[in-house]
């Protein structure tokens, strides 16, 4: 079996698919069934079919498309990611896995290669949470991690739900019916950017994954009191802001000092009301996402976020609020998928390095219900979620060559 990637081609249906955006290139915005979105999703459909594969679509609008094995009934070997992309961000994140797992079939195809188990590309929906607040939905979904009920109450800013969005969108099936059957895959692999610099500084262009870190996430309020700005003495205040950002600081630290690097915590929303430059602050709305490898120490930072938080409450005499919006638990790769990936990198001589993902992706879900991996490419400075997030054509080909071997050894 000679396999070859055709590089130029997938340079070129990359270029392609960043076109489908709401922002002057570089920049790609791609809502998720938004007009932009909904004419890449065409697209990608049109070119599976091309290359003779059967697709489908589920009801949150996941797209599988289909490589049938020798044996069709036999659990399928899965690979893909996402293409949906927050404002403002680059070509790269998640569609490397989409474009770079249809040319790894592609290229088994015109090999000669004959699996037994079916090969699947799947196409996940929603992986960002810029409309619906959640990341990774269609997994969620597809994982039985999120009931259909709790999915389609969630709404975007509109104040639109998830079930009247994806019906517009013409995906008028039963959400109930999203969650796959067990032992639907026998195994799963997703090829993505690093979204960080660790390959860059190591120097190497391929990076197998041994385990994904998860997120929490909360949206923390804090009610204090409001009042004119020259009117209210300093003894006499309760700034809804300044009580905020002590406690920021006091989330930084909680992670600085978890004992780990892999801890880390973002506060990346910072709602003001009224927002007047002479009207003190009476209530602040923040946003925390708290990451760790390890779910105790995830949430040994997250213990000690509250307790920082009830001292600042007492100090300065505001009420904080915590409401949990996810929390969800880290994963390991399967040994099996990660062995696969190691073999097919040390038969065509690539160096890689093991290494964790800080970001997570949909193989965080789909790991609940089968054996996954994950092979990552370095980013050009790390940068990711931005215009000039950048992945070298040599790096995503030499990816999607290890990716076509290794679903040949996990498919048979």
């Amino acid at each position: 079996m000679k396999l070859e990637i055709d590089r130029q081609r997938l340079n070129s249906e990359i270029e392609t698919l960043a076109a489908f955006s709401d922002a002057e290139p570089p920049a790609v915005t791609r809502i998720v069934f938004k007009p932009a979105d909904l004419k890449a999703r065409a697209w990608m459909v049109a070119q599976c079919e091309e290359a003779g594969l059967a697709v489908r679509q589920d009801a949150i609008g996941n797209i599988f498309a289909r490589w049938n094995g020798a044996e069709p009934a036999a659990p399928a070997v899965g690979t893909g990611s996402h293409i949906d992309a927050i404002p403002n961000a680059g070509k790269y994140d998640g569609v490397v896995g989409v474009l770079g797992g249809l040319e790894a079939i592609r290229a088994l195809q015109r090999s000669g290669f004959r699996p037994k188990n079916s090969i699947e590309l799947l196409v996940f929906a929603t992986e960002e949470p810029t409309r619906f607040g959640i990341g990774c939905l269609g997994s969620r979904l597809l994982s039985g991690t999120l009931s259909a009920e709790a999915a389609a109450k969630l709404k975007d800013r509109d104040g639109q739900s998830v079930d009247e969005v994806r019906r517009k969108a013409g995906l008028n099936g039963n959400l109930q019916d999203v969650k796959l059957a067990k032992g639907y895959y026998q195994s799963f692999v997703e090829l993505h950017i690093e979204q960080g610099p660790l390959l860059e500084r190591a120097q190497m262009s391929l990076g197998i994954v041994r385990s994904i870190a998860a997120p929490a996430s909360l949206h923390i309020s804090i009610e204090g009191s409001g009042g004119h700005a020259g009117g209210v003495l300093m003894p006499d205040r309760q700034d809804a802001l300044c009580a905020a950002a002590e406690l920021i600081l006091s989330i930084e630290n909680a992670a600085r000092t978890s004992g780990a690097a892999d801890t880390v915590a973002t506060v990346g929303v910072c709602e003001v009301f009224p927002g007047a430059v002479n009207s003190i602050p009476s209530r602040v709305k923040i946003t925390l996402d708290i990451r760790d490898t390890d779910l105790g120490r995830r949430d040994g930072a997250m213990q000690t976020i509250e307790r920082a938080s009830q001292d600042v409450s007492v100090k300065r005499h505001v009420s904080i609020q915590f409401e949990l919006l996810n929390a969800d638990a880290p994963a390991d790769c399967a040994r099996e998928v990660r062995a696969a990936l190691s073999d097919s990198c040390d038969k065509h001589g690539f160096q890689f390095l093991e290494m964790v993902s800080r970001a997570y992706h949909d193989s965080l879900f789909i790991s609940r219900i089968a054996p996954t991996g994950m092979l990552f490419i370095p980013c050009r400075n790390g940068y990711s979620h931005r215009p000039d997030e950048y992945a070298a054509p040599e790096d995503i080909a030499r990816a999607s060559l290890v990716l076509a071997e290794s679903l040949a050894k996990l498919s048979g």
